[in-house]
């Protein structure tokens, strides 16, 4: 009976480490699969605001150069 049950316990803290190490295996894959969609979250909205900002100054400057040339043309008649 003795010998059963120092069985018993020398099982139980086996099978006691290997869940434990189970779990923070998970808890790591969980955290790097985390990281890595926040990583491409941020480099989708960087992309999305260059896109934006790229837009932004291409209309600031046709609607400038318009600008200066009806400017120009009032002065000039």
């Amino acid at each position: 009976m003795r010998q059963s049950m120092s069985q018993f316990e020398v099982a139980f803290e086996q099978e006691t480490t290997l869940e434990r190490r189970r779990r923070e295996q998970l808890r790591r894959r969980a955290a790097n699969r985390s990281r890595t969609r926040r990583m491409n979250r941020a480099e989708q909205e960087g992309k999305v605001r260059f896109s934006v900002l790229a837009v932004c100054l291409t209309v600031t400057v046709a609607v400038v150069v318009v600008a200066m040339f009806e400017a120009l043309a009032w002065l000039m008649g």
